[in-house]
């Protein structure tokens, strides 16, 4: 006898309620992998989507090659973080708007009153927004408007998928509040690479501390490895963190010299491996998923500190 298992209601009302596309699905380019997970949520299967970069890619760093200038122009419409974090992206992307392509930055949606100006930085926003989860939930506003505007027919679907995707944010925020509360407060200092975590400390309640400024354009000098050579010393800090998508021999000076351990590998600017699976906690997650970028780090801080 044939078994007919159960369809979640929400998910079946959306297949009934949305029109299935009259041609191809709507061709999505997106840059970041953040970015990319977050519009293939949001799209879901009225989309096809195609993301430039891939794990550990480093955003700031990246240049686009002809065949991404390809994938861009067959695209209807393009996606980017915005803030600056896709630097020498800025010309093809104004490029394509000239052309008529539909380009949006997904931090559009975030309020300036939220958004983090560092000193070093003047001028310019700190652009790692994802750090903290309901700044990134609202970057799904502008994703769902976007959708809306070039593909009108599937507007319920994408506002259900984009308001099933802000409670899933919220959830992960407060796990990982719960999470980081475990631990004491002297105890609470964060050091990497580069300041990819000031809104993920501000959400977190953890201290951040990078060697590099916001963008890793730059290399740290003799006098930034000093300074954190003896932060550490001071503050005794049992641990430092390298990342993924920058190079860790800065970080690996700085544990020699200070006597800080490594304490595991951090996400930064680009999400895990697709389909690599993690088990922390009770929870079994994506490395290359939102979720698992933040599962992940969170996990490997607290544990490493605690």
């Amino acid at each position: 006898m044939k078994i007919i298992r159960p369809i979640c209601l929400a998910a079946l009302a959306v297949l009934i309620a949305e029109p299935a596309l009259a041609a191809d699905k709507l061709p999505v380019v997106t840059t970041t992998t953040m970015v990319t997970d977050l519009v293939r949520r949001v799209g879901g299967n009225r989309t096809e989507v195609v993301g430039l970069m891939g794990p550990g890619v480093d955003p700031h760093l990246y240049k686009p090659s002809a065949n991404d200038v390809t994938r861009v122009g067959r695209a209807q419409v393009i996606f980017y973080s915005g803030l600056m974090l896709e630097g020498r992206m800025g010309d093809l992307f104004a490029k394509m708007a000239r052309r008529g392509k539909k380009v949006y930055a997904v931090t559009e949606s975030v309020p300036e009153d939220r958004l983090l100006e560092p000193a070093a930085f003047e001028g310019h926003w700190d652009p790692h927004v994802w750090g903290d989860p309901a700044l990134w939930s609202a970057c799904v506003d502008t994703v769902i408007d976007a959708l809306v505007e070039n593909d009108p027919l599937g507007r319920a679907g994408y506002e259900q998928r984009g308001a099933a995707l802000k409670q899933e944010y919220a959830a992960l925020a407060a796990w990982a509040k719960s999470r980081a509360n475990e631990l004491p407060a002297d105890r609470r200092v964060l050091i990497t690479s580069h300041d990819a975590f000031n809104y993920f400390g501000r959400a977190f309640g953890l201290e951040v501390v990078g060697v590099q400024g916001i963008s890793t354009v730059t290399e740290a000098g003799l006098a930034d490895i000093t300074r954190i050579v003896d932060f550490i010393k001071e503050r005794q800090v049992k641990a430092i963190f390298i990342e993924s998508s920058v190079s860790p021999a800065t970080i690996e000076r700085i544990s020699r010299d200070s006597g800080a351990r490594i304490g595991g590998e951090l996400f930064s600017d680009a999400l895990g491996e697709p389909g690599k699976k993690e088990t922390a906690g009770g929870h079994t997650y994506d490395l290359g998923t939102y979720e698992g970028w933040i599962r992940h780090n969170i996990n490997t801080v607290v544990d490493a500190l605690k």
